[in-house]
């Protein structure tokens, strides 16, 4: 990403996009009609551990704002990493309607951090098997931010 990119995107309670910036468009690869309407994991790459997305999935659906470093896949099969806000939105009764998410520029030296956790986390994933392939991860993960002695968001602020 450029240094003054912002990837914007909103999707509904079940992570629909019902909106992509120009900059989404373009770093996905995908028209703006490819877009609408489909899941926001058309642009997960394989390379994200499983566990971090219910760790922000979690998040969100208690309220609360979530940070990430995300390794996305464009539609010819290329990536790139983004360091994201997601957070919900809600109407004028403070009943959620979606979820609004902004992605800028990452640190190089988050993307590396990360990159070296998800790593670890996808193998973790890998040798637990699909049922407890979260479980898993999340376990390792957690062991990690006791050994660091810092929470998910101070990670991923820090890095």
């Amino acid at each position: 990403m450029r240094e003054n990119d912002f990837i914007v995107s909103m999707t509904d309670l079940k992570g629909r996009i019902t909106y992509g910036n120009r900059i989404f468009i373009e770093f996905s690869g995908y028209s703006e009609k490819e877009l609408l309407g489909s899941q926001h994991n058309i642009v997960r790459h394989p390379d994200m551990p499983r566990a971090v997305f219910q760790l922000l999935w979690d998040k969100i659906q208690k309220r609360e704002e979530c940070f990430a470093y995300v390794k996305n896949m464009a539609k010819d099969g290329s990536f790139y990493w983004v360091f994201t806000n997601v957070t919900p939105t809600f109407d004028e009764s403070g009943n959620p309607t979606g979820y609004l998410s902004v992605r800028r520029k990452p640190k190089r030296s988050g993307v590396e951090t990360a990159s070296a956790v998800y790593a670890a986390m996808l193998e973790a994933e890998k040798k637990a098997g699909p049922a407890n392939a979260i479980a898993a991860a999340t376990k390792l993960l957690v062991d990690i931010l006791n050994e660091k002695g810092l929470s998910y968001d101070e990670l991923v602020l820090a890095i």
